[in-house]
């Protein structure tokens, strides 16, 4: 376990988290290696470390859950460390102990740690918690959970006896495919509870620390979104409570290294949720709070080194908000393509990311572009520096989950602990993912901005005849805002619609406007696809002309994202009756299936998709002719 001082660390990981241990190795003096598969071949952990050997092909269990072929990497490029990262072989015990066996010193617990607690089923034994086995209507709902890895993946929660089978199938196979292990279980679903964490961190010599709790309430299909330090409002009593259950968790199995034990509270009491053996995404928060670098600990450990006989003081708020390139509006639906520019307000936020400005985002991985960390004296300015923070935030490219974030931590429920808990998005998404206010000047920013590139290219002249109204149409999450505007004699334009704007003056890339005697600057920026960006708003322009080419058949399903079909439902063929939001056929993308559903009642007229088929977004996968298409006297 221990070998005196490390000098080469290889990442068995990828992305933000292999870019975040890389900045600590460089920090203490240590050299890095990083692993990649075909499709991170130009990724940012890869130009980020000193070294770095290719894992052939794209598909996680072909190249980054292949322990073989990480360990070879690493004895191939000099590495005298692994370190895990989180997700892929983070809790894979046999990885582990193949990293000990190769003579490398492996950065985390040991191996009999990782058995006794990754998986979910064998912690709960340990702990005297029992499995929920023949599940009745009395017991429901409930949740289905992967026995091994974490962040979502082989989660379903199961309201009708009759989905349980399904599920767990369903569950079973996305696990297999996200950990390499298919096991799953069954436990009490609780609704609407908080997610609270606890950051323990021990040394070989029998030290345990608890760095404080996290609070991880603000979740999407099970996957943490938005998360602070500490967890707000909590008695002290159950803070207490977590602190000695997790203590007793980690002293259990001997435990050594970083790890983070998970509760669900509800009503007064916690309830174990499971122990995961490695480095949380979250952890920032717990370095802001307590002024550490948790990365930094992992080494001195895995080095031998004993910890202080207690952590330091904590002092102020951290909140972390998960940037993800995803429509939240279109059921969380990942996204892909280029991310043209990513700039986040300099020396205000602490920002952990895999990506820079020009980078593609492909379909193989899960789809978080970065996590934007602050820290302020009280959580009030915590949430309030954030938002401002990511309202601030240049990001050009596929669509994201940013107006989200920040629309969330400007919300009544999320600055009251007590109104926190996992059901906050099932509640307010609606609400949450409307168009924010400025959409329709963002819009006329937009078309003058495109009015004055036309003029500088092809020159631009009033004529002594009354011009007839310009006019251009952008989609902002699904809504309309027409602009209609006409040029004026002096250079400048008249908007015509909306009303009650004046233009001030237009540049291709900066356009100030004056509404009800306030003037605002709007700077304007173009993808190379055409999508228009003013300032946090993202504007798809609509094309004037319909190509009738592009039309679909009505009850078509398109592809909503880039992906593999999976599977196709049981049984289901042309020509049988479907309902309204029957799960037709699943996608896999971004490490999670994704369900797609009858649009409406009716006849499945074509299917189109069958297992294994790599899509595009917007293939057709399938069609449902509804009644009234069915009967032409409808």
């Amino acid at each position: 376990m221990t070998a005196g001082p490390i000098s080469s660390v290889l990442v068995a990981n990828r992305g933000e988290i292999a870019c975040r241990v890389f900045r600590t190795c460089r920090d203490l003096g240590i050299s890095t290696v990083a692993v990649y598969s075909d499709a991170d071949a130009g990724a940012l952990h890869v130009r980020e470390a000193d070294a770095a050997v290719r894992l052939p092909g794209a598909a996680p269990a072909e190249t980054y859950l292949r322990a073989d072929l990480v360990v070879a990497a690493a004895l191939a490029a000099g590495a005298d460390a692994v370190h895990p990262g989180y997700g892929f072989l983070s809790e894979n015990a046999a990885f582990a102990r193949a990293v000990t066996e190769a003579g490398l010193v492996w950065i985390g617990p040991p191996p009999e740690a990782i058995e006794a607690m990754a998986s979910k089923t064998r912690a709960k034994e340990l702990l005297g918690i029992a499995p929920l086995t023949d599940v009745t209507e009395a017991d429901l709902p409930v949740l289905v959970k992967a026995a091994a890895g974490g962040g979502g993946r082989g989660m379903r929660i199961v309201r009708e006896l009759v989905d349980l089978e399904a599920e767990l199938r369903a569950a079973s196979a996305e696990a297999a495919s996200a950990f390499g292990d298919g096991e799953v279980f069954v436990e009490p679903y609780v609704e609407d509870g908080r997610h609270v964490e606890v950051q323990v961190l021990a040394d070989a010599h029998g030290t345990v620390w608890t760095l404080g709790t996290r609070d991880c309430s603000l979740q999407r299909r099970h996957q943490k979104v938005i998360e602070e330090a500490p967890a707000p409002g909590l008695p002290a009593a159950l803070v207490d409570e977590l602190y000695a259950r997790s203590a007793a968790a980690a002293k259990a199995v001997g435990y050594v290294g970083a790890g983070t034990v998970e509760f669900l509270v509800a009503d007064g009491r916690a309830h174990f949720l499971e122990m995961n053996t490695r480095l949380q995404v979250e952890h920032p928060v717990t370095e802001e709070v307590y002024g550490v670098d948790l990365v930094a600990l992992q080494i001195a450990v895995a080095e031998g080194s004993p910890l202080p006989a207690e952590p330091p003081v904590p002092r102020g708020h951290a909140v972390e908000a998960r940037l993800y390139a995803e429509d939240p509006a279109a059921a969380w639906a990942p996204q892909t393509g280029v991310l043209h520019r990513f700039e986040t307000p300099d020396g205000k936020v602490r920002v952990d990311t895999g990506y820079a400005s020009g980078d593609p985002i492909g379909v193989h991985y899960d789809p978080m572009l970065a996590k934007v960390i602050v820290h302020a004296p009280t959580r009030a300015a915590a949430l309030r520096k954030l938002a401002h923070a990511l309202e601030r935030t240049v990001l050009h490219g596929p669509v994201t989950n940013r107006d989200l974030l920040v629309a969330s931590l400007r919300h009544p429920d999320v600055a009251d602990p007590e109104r926190l808990g996992t059901g906050f998005y099932a509640r307010h998404l609606a609400a949450l993912t409307a168009p924010r206010p400025g959409a329709e000047h963002a819009a006329v920013a937009a078309a003058l901005a495109e009015a004055a590139a036309r003029a500088g290219r092809f020159g631009g002249a009033w004529r002594n005849v009354r011009a007839q109204d310009e006019t251009r149409t952008y989609e902002v999450r699904g809504e309309a805002y027409e602009v209609r505007y006409r040029p004026t004699r002096d250079g400048g334009h008249e908007v015509t619609a909306p009303e009650g704007v004046t233009a001030v003056s237009a540049t291709p890339g900066r356009v100030r406007l004056e509404v009800a005697g306030v003037v605002r600057d709007f700077e304007v920026a173009r993808d190379p696809d055409g999508v228009v960006h003013v300032g946090p708003h993202r504007l798809v322009p609509r094309p004037r002309f319909t190509d009738s080419a592009e039309s679909r058949a009505p009850g078509s399903l398109l592809a909503p994202m880039p992906g593999t079909v999976v599977r196709i439902a049981e049984s289901l063929a042309v020509g049988d009756r479907v309902e309204a939001g029957q799960p037709l056929l699943w996608l896999e993308a971004m490490k999670m299936e994704h369900r797609v559903t009858a649009p409406a009642s009716g006849t499945l007229t074509a299917l189109h998709a069958a297992p294994g088929h790599q899509v595009e977004v917007g293939a057709l996968l399938a069609v449902v002719s509804t009644e009234a298409q069915e009967d032409p006297s409808a």
